[in-house]
């Protein structure tokens, strides 16, 4: 007999998540947010009215890759070339920094087994969840007190685009470490190979829809298209790479980001992605967080992981600032600007978890950091504006 269950449970996560997410916006919150504590509320954690499945799980794994495209359509790559060296520097620091400060707190708490045993494993992958800054509420924050075009602002939007791809790469790095038989060799060279292939095919494919998009602007066919191409190189980049599939999906987004229906196509991905499956991978995050398992140490060990996450981001930005000679305050500026964490520390946990790196409760300590920094990071930012302004480029000229 049919059970149709998993359509009701599929109406209460939509409708929690909408309910959630809008109530997360009202208290300037990001919906990520919202939605994850839809997931606690109608979950085990709370009312229990959904469990996690199989199905869910692979409805939550398409949300992921289609964020990810998504993100990859967004990445604007003549942006990226005129940011130059500094915020590439900056972002450098800004991944790096952060992620010996997780490792080193998760071996400071937990204890350091040696090189190359499952508990140093775990630490790196642990540090490499603090590595990418979510700048969505920074850039909201600038553009609302007229500061986004300013040097400081633009500074901070380039790195983070940086950023992003960065952690991607290092993520892919770390999670090919997870075979034990996996060398430092093999793993390097698996990363160069599907990079290298992805490029050089990624550039006949962008000619070639460059020459679709000419000939059917848009029509239907031109996002399907796209979305068979994330697919496949997601596929591709987990089944024969060993890398994982949202750097597949990701490198898609990147290749077609610059065709002229790069917009149109991540509107029409955007209707799948955030209408359905991307609330079902927020949604699922709070069903599988477990508060029964997070215990004092557990509390104690996420506290401290906010504070790393934050004040890292604060340094290893900071320092890489004043390095090419902006001033105290707007040093500050550009750390506190990168310190927000979003949906790819919860991509990048929710990994960990499936991939058995890390248990649920590990979330705790994620959702947490996502809230503080959110809070944080506009007071803070709107407090720094406040004693320096940094007027746009035109505004200084007049």
């Amino acid at each position: 007999m049919k059970s149709y269950t998993v359509l009701l449970d599929l109406a209460l996560i939509m409708m929690s998540a909408k309910l959630m997410g809008l109530l997360a916006r009202k208290v300037k919150a990001p919906m990520v947010v919202g939605e994850i504590i839809a997931g606690l509320i109608i979950g085990p954690c709370l009312l229990g009215a959904v469990q996690p499945s199989d199905f869910l799980s692979q409805m939550a794994e398409i949300g992921v890759i289609l964020i990810m495209f998504s993100a990859g359509l967004e990445t604007n790559l003549q942006e990226l070339k005129k940011s130059g060296f500094q915020a590439f520097i900056i972002a450098c620091v800004g991944v790096f920094v952060p992620m010996a400060g997780g490792t080193l707190l998760y071996l400071g708490v937990y204890g350091f087994d040696g090189f190359g045993t499952e508990q140093f494993f775990r630490a790196v992958f642990i540090g490499s969840i603090m590595t990418a800054t979510s700048v969505g509420i920074t850039v909201e924050v600038l553009k609302e007190m007229g500061f986004l075009n300013g040097h400081v602002g633009q500074t901070i939007l380039s790195a983070a685009i940086i950023d992003d791809v960065i952690g991607i790469i290092v993520l892919t790095f770390v999670l090919g470490f997870k075979d034990p038989d996996n060398k430092p060799a093999v793993v390097s060279l698996k990363v160069a190979l599907f990079l290298v292939l992805s490029f050089a095919l990624g550039y006949v494919i962008y000619r070639v829809f460059k020459k679709l998009d000419e000939k059917y602007p848009h029509t239907r066919r031109i996002p399907i298209i796209a979305l068979s191409l994330c697919f496949v190189l997601a596929y591709v980049a987990e089944e024969f790479f060993g890398i994982a599939d949202i750097t597949g999906a990701y490198i898609a987004g990147i290749i077609l980001c610059n065709v002229r229906d790069a917009d149109y196509i991540d509107s029409k991905v955007s209707v799948n992605g955030y209408m359905f499956f991307a609330p079902i991978f927020f949604v699922g995050i709070g069903l599988k967080t477990n508060f029964s398992d997070v215990d004092s140490s557990m509390l104690v060990f996420s506290v401290l992981f906010v504070a790393v996450a934050m004040l890292t981001k604060v340094i290893g930005c900071g320092l890489a600032a004043k390095a090419f000679k902006f001033k105290n305050i707007d040093c500050l500026k550009i750390g506190a600007g990168m310190m927000t964490r979003g949906e790819v520390a919860l991509i990048i946990t929710s990994k960990g978890l499936a991939l058995g790196i890390i248990d649920s409760s590990y979330f705790t300590a994620v959702i947490l950091l996502i809230i503080v920094s959110s809070i944080v990071t506009p007071i803070l930012l709107k407090y720094l504006y406040g004693k320096s302004p940094d007027p746009a480029p035109e505004q200084a000229a007049a």
